[in-house]
């Protein structure tokens, strides 16, 4: 099967970032992609590697690497969103004068912006002043990079680019649906960080398989409760980008997120995790947006206030598991 010729801008090159530009080229597209680190953009250039992420993978020739935005998006019809939430404002500013006026976005970040407590659909929104796609769900880098079957959401406000996205980004590998709630897409890739980090609490303290069932699935009632209260669809969270995204980063050993967890609750503390790591957890950020972006709303949302207390007030993770465990005794259905 033939695919459309383009020019498309992959901003960041983080293990995401190369992966989807990878997929890209592949189906035959010209890629563009932003590098933070001169390093990495020398190596996509001379040897077709992502050195830091992927040494072991080499990427197609019609990929190039550059470190300026406004270089990165000059070509380019569609941009695809990578950067870490918490930089998307910096980068985005940035590179918006750069811009086609018909160019396309499509965010693939999760995460919820500290200072605003915007997703970053928001924030490229009100930078540009565009909609904006969303692509997410269960997919770790390494093993779409690798060609493992993978699917996943596309939340989109507009039906008839949806469909044109959907068929640039699906492979034989990598099935994509559409489904028109960005918000509700969005949230459950953020907030499923969240509670990777308290099942790999859980994992570390040794609490078992009831524990993380338990964790899961009060979990996905939080994702539910703020999504809802901002707009989504109740049902966005039993889909791919809600239940599929937060039972793999609740359990898979690849996930970031959890691994900070299982640290904590083997008793390492948080600024010594994060310098072990090259790669962004940003569940660590976006526990904190969250608590305080139910607070703001008035949302009950314990698993995610625990957390914070973990990671920003020093809580230990045996006094925050007791802290959910001795709240009153509740209904389990809202209402």
């Amino acid at each position: 099967m033939s695919y459309p010729t383009g020019y498309i801008s992959v901003m960041g090159a983080g293990s995401w970032g190369t992966t989807l530009a990878k997929l890209l080229a592949e189906k035959g597209y010209d890629v563009t992609i932003f590098a933070y680190e001169q390093e990495i953009a020398d190596s996509i250039n001379k040897d077709s590697v992502n050195c830091v992420f992927f040494p072991d993978i080499v990427l197609p020739h019609n990929i190039k690497a550059v470190t300026n935005p406004i270089e990165a998006v000059a070509k380019a019809r569609y941009i695809v969103n990578v950067v870490p939430t918490q930089h998307i404002r910096s980068v985005f500013s940035t590179a918006a004068s750069g811009m086609r006026d018909e160019a396309i976005i499509i965010s693939a970040s999760k995460g919820i912006e500290v200072s605003s407590h915007m997703t970053p659909s928001m924030i490229l929104k009100n930078i540009l002043g565009k909609k904006i796609s969303v692509l997410s769900g269960p997919s770790f880098a390494d093993e779409v990079i690798r060609k493992m079957p993978t699917a996943v959401t596309l939340g989109t406000e507009d039906l008839k680019a949806g469909l044109l996205l959907q068929e640039m980004f699906n492979t034989d590998y990598f099935r994509v649906y559409t489904h028109d709630d960005t918000i509700g897409v969005e949230v459950g890739g953020a907030l499923k960080n969240v509670i990777a980090i308290a099942s790999g609490i859980c994992s570390g303290l040794g609490l078992g398989h009831d524990a993380r069932a338990a964790l899961i699935t009060r979990g996905l009632s939080e994702l539910a409760r703020l999504g809802t209260s901002m707009g989504a669809k109740e049902k966005t969270f039993a889909g791919l980008s809600g239940l599929g995204d937060l039972v793999l980063t609740c359990t898979g050993s690849l996930s970031r997120n959890y691994t900070v967890g299982f640290k904590l609750g083997q008793g390492q503390k948080l600024s010594d995790i994060t310098g072990q790591v090259k790669t962004i957890a940003e569940g660590v950020a976006t526990t904190r947006s969250a608590f305080e972006l139910s607070n703001k709303l008035s949302i009950e949302m314990p698993i995610t206030e625990q957390v914070y207390r973990v990671l920003y007030e020093d809580k230990s993770p045996a006094e925050a598991v007791k802290g959910l465990m001795n709240r009153s005794p509740k209904s389990e259905f809202d209402g």
